[in-house]
């Protein structure tokens, strides 16, 4: 940790306090501070940058990171990068895609732990089994998957568009295998008015932070609060998703919240959403409904620090260049179609 004094660390708070950061316990806001001042300096002697999923806490959204998103937004602005290290505060899929499509770059993941229960979920040699299986669909696959699954599909899809990808897929073929994730698929499956099994093929894979939430729950706070309107992520059960007036990605969420003037929003996604759109509307009221991911929870200022420190070998993200290139073309295809 670099050196610094008093002027310096209260001048952080402040700015810290300004972007929204509100903690409650004074010594952790100085912990804090003296963590994303570090950070800061430090990138700009590495020239390194940043990427932060949603999902994180706001202390690195707000405190350290050069750019923010979803999956989807994250994929664009990996591939315009211009340094020559990022750290990735997020899950292990999406530093692989970071990695993807800057392969010259170096790529750093804090935490090798942070995994994806849907990215654990399906394995390069059960979509081989699949193609097998149905030769004449192709496969699409949620970006929650490793490289090496995504170097074995025809294109990939976020939240955001995979409901148009589909959509577009579908003019040409009247069978798609969509993986991994089962829930996501029925919703897709609903909207377009596909039949899951015979012109969907679904895998069993979920999400352990969508697939537990209770639309009783939903059902109860509609009672106190009749005008509130509750946006979902697709990653949700159809239970959840048809007792919700908004189904989309996290961005979506967040462009629902911003054209729209309703008493209560309710979040049904993991909270670090709710905590960033909390700081970014802050007029607006909220409804807590959020699980936490355990794996993004993973992520800390302070292994984000340590990697920027040492560059640790085993934080890196290396994917053989093979497999790199085979999941950039399917990468690529989604950016086609979008």
């Amino acid at each position: 940790m670099v050196d610094m004094n008093d002027e310096r660390i209260n001048k952080e708070i402040l700015r810290l306090k300004e972007k929204g950061i509100g903690l409650n316990c004074v010594d952790n806001l100085y912990q804090v501070a003296r963590l994303t001042l570090s950070i800061n300096e430090l990138k700009k002697k590495r020239n390194a940058v940043i990427a932060a999923h949603v999902y994180q806490r706001s202390e690195i959204i707000l405190g350290v990171s050069d750019f923010v998103g979803d999956s989807y937004k994250l994929a664009k602005e990996c591939s315009k990068i211009n340094a020559d290290i990022m750290i990735f505060a997020g899950v292990k899929f999406m530093a692989e895609t970071a990695k993807i499509l800057n392969y010259d770059k170096k790529v750093f993941i804090p935490s090798m732990e942070a995994g994806c229960s849907l990215s654990d979920s399906i394995t390069q040699k059960d979509v081989l089994e699949l193609k097998k299986k149905y030769p004449d669909a192709p496969v699409v696959t949620y970006i929650n998957t490793t490289a090496a699954v995504k170097a074995v599909c025809d294109v990939v899809v976020t939240s955001s568009n995979a409901e148009k990808i589909l959509k577009k897929l579908f003019e040409k073929y009247q069978k798609i295998i969509f993986i991994p994730d089962k829930f996501m698929g029925r919703n897709l499956a609903k909207k377009l008015k596909k039949e899951v099994g015979k012109d969907i093929i679904l895998w069993n894979g979920s999400c352990v932070v969508h697939e537990n939430f209770d639309s009783e729950i939903i059902k109860e706070y509609r009672k106190k609060h009749p005008d509130m309107m509750v946006l979902a992520h697709s990653e949700c059960p159809s239970k959840i998703i048809e007792n919700s007036d908004f189904m989309g990605s996290t961005s979506d969420m967040i462009e629902q919240i911003r054209n729209t003037n309703a008493s209560y929003y309710m979040l049904v996604t993991e909270c670090g959403l709710g905590e960033l759109a909390v700081s970014m509307f802050p007029d607006k009221k909220f409804i807590a409904m959020c699980r936490l991911c355990p794996y993004m929870k993973m992520i800390t200022l302070e292994n984000i620090l340590y990697t920027l420190e040492n560059l640790p070998k085993e934080r890196e993200v290396l994917i053989e260049k093979d497999i790199a290139i085979r999941a950039k073309k399917a990468i690529d295809k989604m950016f086609e179609f979008s």
